[in-house]
This record gives C-alpha cells, structure tokens and sequence, in this order.
C-alpha cells in the first residue's frame, strides 16, 4: 500500500512526464494542475496514467474536487484503500 506523498510523487512524475516543458521546475503537493499551466486533457491524461501505475479503477467523476496535487495524492489513497 503506498502512502500519499508516495501518489502525490507518482503524480508528479506523469506531469513532468505529460508536460516536457515541466521537467525542471519545482513541484510539490500544495501545486495545482491549472496552476502549472497543465491544461484539462493534460490534466485528464496525468490522472488516468497516475491511476494505471497505482492499478486503480476510479471514474474520473470521483476525482473532481481536489484543490491540488497532495488533495488528489489523498483522494486516491482513499480511493486505495476502500
């Protein structure tokens, strides 16, 4: 069972791995998406890829809401562990 900063990483390296431009700029859990400049697809493709790594099946209806990577890391560590 990974922990959420584990996911919130996880996250992470798809954006980075999604958004090229990202690569080297800081990221952390309190970072949005939106904010990053990641755009709603982009945002779509991170959390379907972030979900195959964790083998998760969440609609993605479920995962509006968090504010941010460490609210979204939590969300699906939740979402792990239900």
């Amino acid at each position: 069972m990974l922990d959420s900063d584990r996911i919130a990483e996880i996250i992470i390296a798809e954006i980075r791995s999604t958004v090229p431009e990202l690569e080297a700029q800081p990221i952390t859990r309190a970072d949005s998406m939106a904010d990053l400049g990641v755009d709603s697809i982009e945002r779509s493709e991170v959390i379907l890829a972030t979900l195959e790594v964790l083998g998760l099946k969440v609609p993605m209806v479920q995962l509006h809401g968090p504010r941010n990577i460490g609210e979204l890391a939590d969300l699906l560590h939740a979402k792990s562990k239900a």
